[in-house]
C-alpha cells in the first residue's frame, strides 16, 4: 500500500463492494465517491468509510447491513490492524503498527518529493493573482492575495498539475491614461511649470517621488516633446518603473511569476476585436444609450453589463472577457484560477457567464475571493487609511515581522473569511507564536540529528519494528496525512489547511520528544536510539516539505 492512504483504502472498499455484488449479497448501484474520511475521534480508526450511508437509498437496505457485507470482503491483518463497522453505517479502518513503521522508511526514500502526487495528471492550470493596477504601491491588503496565490500554485504543482503563475498588468484604459497625465504633471511641476494634476488623477506623494526618479534619469527630455508624445513616453517609463517596484515588493514576500501578461497586448494582437465580434455574432451584444452592453441578463445574470462606455472607453469587464478567451482558447489552459480581492465579489457570476457565452465550460474557471485583513498590536487596532496616507506597505510588514510570519499568518484563514493579523504575536519567540512553534520543531530535529552525528551514531539501517510507543506511532500517523492533504487542497483550492497541519505535525513531534528519549546512553538501547533517529529524520523531511509548500524557511537552529 502506498503512502496515499486514502486513495488506496478507497480502492479496497470498492473491491469489497464489487465482490459483494458479484456473489449477490448486495444489489447493483452507481458509485461516484466511496467517501473515505479521517475521523476526528481516533477511537474510530485512522480512516472511516461513509459509502454505505450513500448506498442505503438506491439499494433500499439498512446502511449498517451494507457496511457489514462490504467489510466481509476486506480482510483484517497485513496493513490493517482492524476493520469494523459501526452505526449508522460506517466502515472503520485502523492501520497496523507494522504499516506505520514501514512509512518511516518510505518518507526517507521519497525525501523532498514526499507529499507530492499525480492527481493533476499534467493538466495545465493557470493561477492569476494580485494583478493590481501598476498605478500605485502595493499595500498589505494585496499581500494576502499574493500569499494565497503563490501557495496554491505550489500545492497544485506538487499535486501533479502543470502550473503557470501569472500577473495581469492593467496597462490599458482610462486609469492608465490618468496615471500618465498625473506623472507628466508632477514632472512639469519639478521644472517650475504650472501643471495641475488632472481631476480624478493620482495625488499620492509616491507620484512626486517617481517623477523625481525619472527626472534624474532623463533630465529635460520630456520638456522638448509635444505634450501628447511626452505624456505617453513618460507614462510608459513610469508604468515600467511601477512594475519593477511591484516585482521587488512581491519578491520580498516570496512571490514570483512565470508571466507578466500585458492587457495592452490584447488590443495590439487584435484579440479584443475578435472576441467582441464573437460575442456580437452570438447575439450577446446590445447598443443603447450610446454604450455597448453585454446582454448577460438573457443568460441568467441579474443585469446587463457595459462593455464600451458612451465616450468610447472600454471597461475592465470587456478586456477581462478577451483575456479569458486568450487563456482558454489562445493558450489552452484546462483550468483557470483567479484570486481576487473582496471588492470583486460582484464580478464572479458575470465572468462565469461571459466564459460560457464564449463557448467554454464555466466550471473550469475558479474564482477565489479573499476578504479584508485587519491588523493589531496586542489589543490595539492598527488603523490604516488611504485618505490619511498611513497605508501599511508590504515592505513595512516584512520589515516588522519577517517573511515567514507574513506567509504563515496570511495562509492561516480560509480566503473567504476576514482575518485579524496580530503583529505582536507574529514577532513573539515562544510557543504562543505558531510560526515559531512549527519552525522550532524543525530546528529541534536538526539539533538531535547533529548531536547523533557528532557521536558517530549510524542510524541508516535501523530496526523500525522497535517503534511501538504511542507517541512514536502518533507522530507517524500525522506524517502520513501530508500526501492526501496535498491532493485535497489541490482539488478544493484550499491552501489554508497547510498551516494548521504544520502545527499539528509540530505538536506530534514535540509530544514524542517529551515522552521518548531519542539519543540514549543506556546500554541495550542502541537499536532503539537508531530507530528513533530514523523517525526524527522522516519527521524533519515532512516538516521541511510542509514549510516549503508555504515558501517558508527551514531553520537548522533557533
Amino acid at each position: 500500500m502506498t503512502t496515499e492512504l486514502r486513495n488506496d483504502v478507497a480502492e479496497i472498499v470498492l473491491q469489497g463492494l464489487r465482490q459483494a455484488q458479484v456473489n449477490g449479497s448486495l444489489p447493483e448501484a452507481d458509485v461516484e465517491d466511496p467517501g473515505i474520511e479521517r475521523p476526528n475521534n481516533p477511537e474510530h480508526g485512522d480512516l472511516s468509510c461513509t459509502l454505505p450511508l450513500k448506498l442505503a437509498r438506491p439499494m433500499r437496505m439498512d446502511p449498517l447491513a451494507i457496511a457489514d457485507k462490504i467489510a466481509e470482503h476486506i480482510p483484517s491483518g497485513g496493513v490493517f490492524e482492524r476493520v469494523w463497522t459501526a452505526r449508522p453505517g460506517f466502515i472503520n479502518f485502523a492501520m497496523s503498527d507494522g504499516w506505520r513503521q514501514d512509512q518511516v522508511a518510505a518518507v526517507i526514500a521519497q525525501g523532498d518529493r514526499y507529499g507530492h502526487g499525480e492527481v493533476g495528471a499534467g493538466r495545465r492550470v493557470q493561477v492569476e493573482f494580485v494583478s493590481v493596477n501598476p498605478t500605485g504601491p502595493l499595500h498589505v491588503g494585496h499581500a494576502r492575495g499574493a500569499v494565497i496565490g503563490s501557495a496554491l500554485a505550489k500545492i497544485l504543482d506538487a499535486a501533479g498539475y502543470d502550473v503557470q503563475r501569472e500577473y495581469y498588468v492593467n496597462d490599458a484604459g482610462t486609469q492608465i491614461e490618468l496615471f500618465h497625465e498625473s506623472l507628466y504633471a508632477r514632472y512639469l511641476q519639478l521644472h517650475g511649470r504650472d501643471a495641475p494634476v488632472p481631476e480624478g488623477g493620482y495625488q499620492g506623494e509616491y507620484m512626486s517621488h517617481l517623477a523625481s526618479e525619472i527626472n534624474v534619469a532623463d533630465g529635460e527630455a520630456y520638456l522638448t516633446m509635444p505634450p501628447a508624445e511626452a505624456v505617453n513616453r513618460i507614462g510608459a517609463v513610469g508604468v515600467e518603473r511601477m512594475i519593477d517596484a511591484l516585482r521587488v515588493n512581491l519578491d520580498r514576500l516570496g512571490v514570483s511569476y512565470d508571466l507578466w501578461f500585458s492587457e495592452q497586448s490584447l488590443f495590439d494582437s487584435g484579440r479584443y476585436d475578435r472576441v467582441m465580434k464573437i460575442i456580437e455574432d452570438e447575439g450577446h451584444i446590445e447598443e443603447r444609450d450610446g454604450a455597448v452592453w453585454f446582454a448577460s441578463s438573457a443568460l441568467g445574470e441579474d443585469k446587463d453589463n457595459v462593455l464600451v462606455r458612451s465616450n468610447g472607453a472600454h471597461t475592465y469587464f470587456a478586456s477581462d472577457i478577451a483575456y479569458h478567451h486568450e487563456k482558454f482558447e489562445g493558450r489552452g489552459f484546462d483550468r483557470v484560477v483567479n484570486i481576487w480581492g473582496a471588492d470583486h465579489q460582484g464580478h464572479v457570476n458575470r465572468m462565469k457567464t461571459a466564459v460560457r457565452a464564449l463557448g467554454f465550460d464555466p466550471d473550469n474557471l475558479d474564482l477565489i475571493i479573499y476578504q479584508m485583513v485587519s491588523f493589531k498590536r496586542g489589543d490595539e487596532l492598527v488603523r490604516a487609511s488611504k485618505r490619511a496616507g498611513n497605508i501599511i506597505t508590504i515592505d513595512e510588514l516584512v520589515d516588522e515581522v519577517g517573511v515567514d510570519a507574513c506567509r504563515f499568518f496570511f495562509l492561516s484563514r480560509a480566503a473567504e473569511t476576514q482575518m485579524e493579523f496580530d503583529l505582536e504575536l507574529a514577532k513573539r519567540e515562544s510557543s504562543d507564536n505558531p510560526v515559531y512553534y512549527v519552525q522550532y520543531a524543525h530546528a529541534r530535529i536538526a539539533g538531535i540529528l547533529a548531536k547523533a552525528e557528532d557521536q558517530g551514531i549510524d542510524h541508516s539501517n535501523a530496526d523500525l519494528s522497535l517503534l511501538t510507543h504511542e507517541a512514536e506511532l502518533d507522530l507517524v500517523r500525522k506524517m502520513t496525512v501530508l500526501p492526501e492533504l496535498v491532493q485535497m487542497m489541490a482539488e478544493n483550492l484550499e491552501p489554508h489547511h497547510l498551516p494548521h497541519y504544520a502545527q499539528e505535525l509540530a505538536y506530534a513531534f514535540h509530544t514524542f520528544y517529551q515522552q521518548c528519549r531519542v539519543v540514549s546512553n543506556v546500554e541495550g538501547q542502541e537499536e532503539l536510539t537508531r530507530a528513533r533517529l530514523q523517525l526524527c529524520s522522516a519527521a524533519k523531511i515532512v516538516l521541511a516539505n510542509c514549510l516549503d509548500l508555504m515558501s517558508m524557511s527551514t531553520p537548522e537552529q533557533m
